[in-house]
């Protein structure tokens, strides 16, 4: 699973310099585990870590370079996302 971490972290910091390493790696790791949450709550059998990868990598390209606003809207995430 590191392998594709490293993937979204750098596909993450190359959309938005806005954000660390720390902060692209909590997204990633905060989207990667929101998709498979969400997932399983709809009672759909996993797909593998290739379908959440996909699935990290088209919110990374829709949101990813506006992802540094998020905080200020949701202070629920800040102390997830401040350095």
């Amino acid at each position: 699973m590191k392998e594709y971490h490293d993937r979204l972290i750098k596909m993450l910091m190359e959309k938005n310099g806005q954000l660390s390493y720390e902060q692209a790696r909590t997204w990633v790791e905060l989207l990667w585990d929101d998709f498979e949450t969400t997932y399983a709550k709809a009672g759909w059998e996993y797909k593998g870590s290739e379908m959440a990868e996909q699935i990290v990598t088209q919110w990374i390209s829709n949101y990813g370079d506006k992802l540094h606003e998020f905080v200020a809207t949701n202070p629920k995430y800040k102390k997830f996302l401040t350095q």
